[in-house]
């Protein structure tokens, strides 16, 4: 028997087969081999064709079956995680009305941060965990009041993971957590967010079914089956966004457990069951994929735009002669010392950050000296940087009483570097466990669980292998501590300068 499971990214879509009696990989496949174009038709806007999605998950299910002889009979569920807060509109033949308007799009931050002011910052708070801000909600009120010619046709508006779960079964769901992520759930009236909803003038009647995140949700149409070359039938059993499924993937599933991704950027999701906010709004609560009402599991997001980019702006800088590979990079970076001699790197170069409340100092080196520090210095302080960012939100997040007890990340991006690994695991006092797992599994494992061949989150774990184990070094976390205490000294005069 075997689970099928897809990560709907917006770089890529990523598939993974694995077999339910051992949990063991059998096939995975990307596609496209190139990054997925991001249209930008205006400053600060991002979008993307969803048929493009729908286009890759066909191209990569075909790889997935090419390389496995496997009877599609045994294929029995499949799992969907996708990339979060992107807003899809449909009409009654299900067609895309305009593209999705997807993640990084900053279009509707205005109309987020106008509501936030109206219905109050603390009803805000206590009703949704979150400021409106950018979410799907503000961005589909965007819509109402830019193109009201789309909007009037609106049948649905869904995530990107309903849309991939609606071209396979023909029917448009969603989940609460998956609501949750658009400032579309109200966790004190433990319903839909009508609250903001009716201050946007938007019906309810648009919003999707709600189905349990692990259920048997619809299942393969004979369309969608003869398309991806699947079972006519098949079970949809799983959906979740892709930093919750990043963290389940990881079975980051209780209070006290973290999970934490650093690729182009860093994100560290810590479970919780406590509803708290951050009255600054710099990280974000969300449902847990594992969240029940008599045992409640929310997620707590901080996310740092500016993180692996700045590695890999890095290498093209001084790849002049094509002679730098990222475990080339990690080898120079060790050969500097810890603190690297006063040489700081602030990664925030990638758009306005959340975790500044929205300041974008843009990327800084500080106390750069030409007879002092060298191309390894450089390469420490960008990855000692990175690492001092994170911790910057994490320290928020523990301010709302997110505990720290364990780290966990996939062997992936910027966790291949050792000095990456110690600055991390030291600075913040925790174990860092890496495995070799990523979304498109824990998306199949989901689907295992949906299906009920699982019985137990537990059981569905109980081959996740961890790779390594990091544990802090008492003797260099004095030196990253006040490492980090400068950065920070410098970071606030920086960002007193643009209030």
């Amino acid at each position: 028997m075997y689970f099928l499971g897809y990560d709907i990214g917006s770089s890529s879509v990523k598939a993974s087969l694995i077999e339910g009696a051992n949990g063991k990989l059998i096939a995975s496949a990307f596609s496209p081999q190139t990054e997925m174009r991001i249209s930008g038709p205006k400053p600060g806007w991002a979008e993307q064709d969803p048929e493009l999605w729908w286009e890759h998950v066909k191209a990569a299910t075909a790889e997935i079956l090419s390389q496995k002889t496997v009877n599609i009979e045994d294929i029995k569920a499949i799992g969907i995680s996708y990339q979060m807060h992107g807003l899809v509109l449909v009409d009654k033949n299900q067609k895309a009305l305009r593209a999705a308007i997807i993640w990084c799009d900053s279009r509707a931050s205005e109309i987020g941060d106008k509501a936030f002011t109206e219905i109050g910052e603390s009803k805000c708070f206590s009703h949704f965990l979150n400021s409106p801000g950018n979410f799907t909600a503000s961005k589909l009120k965007w819509v109402k009041e830019n193109e009201p010619e789309v909007y009037n046709r609106i049948y649905k508006f869904m995530l990107p993971g309903d849309y991939i779960a609606m071209k396979m079964s023909g029917e448009i769901q969603t989940t609460i957590s998956g609501l949750s992520e658009g400032t579309l759930w109200d966790y004190k009236e433990q319903g839909i967010a009508n609250l903001l909803l009716n201050h946007y003038g938007i019906s309810e009647s648009l919003i999707p079914e709600i189905v349990s995140t692990f259920s048997i949700q619809s299942t393969l149409s004979s369309t969608a089956a003869k398309e991806l070359g699947l079972k006519v039938g098949t079970k949809i059993t799983y959906r979740a966004g892709d930093q919750p499924n990043n963290a389940f993937s990881l079975n980051c599933l209780n209070p006290g457990e973290l999970a934490t991704t650093a690729g182009t950027s860093g994100v560290i999701y810590g479970v919780t069951d406590q509803t708290k906010y951050d009255e600054r709004s710099r990280v974000n609560a969300f449902v847990h994929v594992n969240h029940a009402k008599e045992i409640p599991r929310y997620g707590v997001l901080m996310c740092v735009n500016g993180a692996g980019v700045l590695n890999s702006w890095l290498k093209q800088f001084l790849n002049i002669s094509g002679e730098f590979s990222y475990g080339q990079m990690n080898i120079l970076a060790g050969q500097a010392p810890v603190g690297v001699e006063g040489l700081l790197f602030y990664p925030f170069g990638n758009g306005a950050e959340r975790i500044l409340e929205n300041k974008n100092p843009g990327a800084l080196l500080q106390n750069f000296h030409f007879n002092t520090h060298s191309t390894s210095h450089l390469l420490r302080a960008a990855q000692e940087g990175i690492v001092f960012a994170l911790n910057y939100g994490l320290e928020i997040m523990k301010g709302m009483d997110v505990k720290a007890k364990v780290i966990r990340a996939g062997e992936a991006n910027m966790f291949h570097s050792p000095v990456f690994c110690e600055a991390f695991s030291s600075l913040t006092g925790t174990i860092i466990e890496l495995y070799n797992t990523d979304g498109s599994q824990g998306a199949a494992r989901g689907a295992g669980i949906g299906f009920g061949f699982y019985k137990s989150f537990s059981e569905a774990f109980n081959n996740l292998n961890k790779t390594r184990t990091v544990e802090p070094d008492k003797h260099l976390a004095t030196k990253y501590q006040d490492t980090y205490a400068n950065w920070l000294k410098h970071l606030n005069k920086i960002l007193s300068q643009q209030s």
